[in-house]
């Protein structure tokens, strides 16, 4: 087995997101979430749709990368799939517009 891995980004059904590593070939991981293998957030939402997916030398690389997207609004996902590094740029000088991760209101005990 190699050492490397892939990142990959699928649609779903719904139209949201998921994003994964794997060292298996892309064809057959993206065959596994549409055959429900997998009992987590892409069996309820299938089918699904290779959207985007980028070869790491190293896994641990691919891993920080998913995490990293995980964090970014859709927006910038989608900046990011389409190697729209300008658009990209403005979105993250922007700052996140995801609700749970605005800072309270002046003057709200949230």
């Amino acid at each position: 087995m190699t050492e490397g891995a892939y990142l990959y980004i699928l649609r779903c059904a719904d139209g949201s997101y998921y994003i994964g590593t794997t060292r298996t070939e892309l064809e057959i991981r993206v065959a596994q979430h549409n055959t429900g293998t997998f009992g987590g957030y892409t069996k309820l939402r299938r089918p699904v749709t290779l959207v985007f997916s980028q070869w790491f030398d190293r896994i641990t690389d691919a891993i920080e990368c998913e995490r990293k997207l995980k964090k970014w609004s859709r927006a910038k996902k989608e900046a990011f799939m389409r190697s729209d590094f300008t658009e990209l740029h403005e979105l993250a000088k922007r700052g996140s517009h995801h609700p749970s991760r605005r800072p309270p209101a002046a003057g709200s005990s949230g």
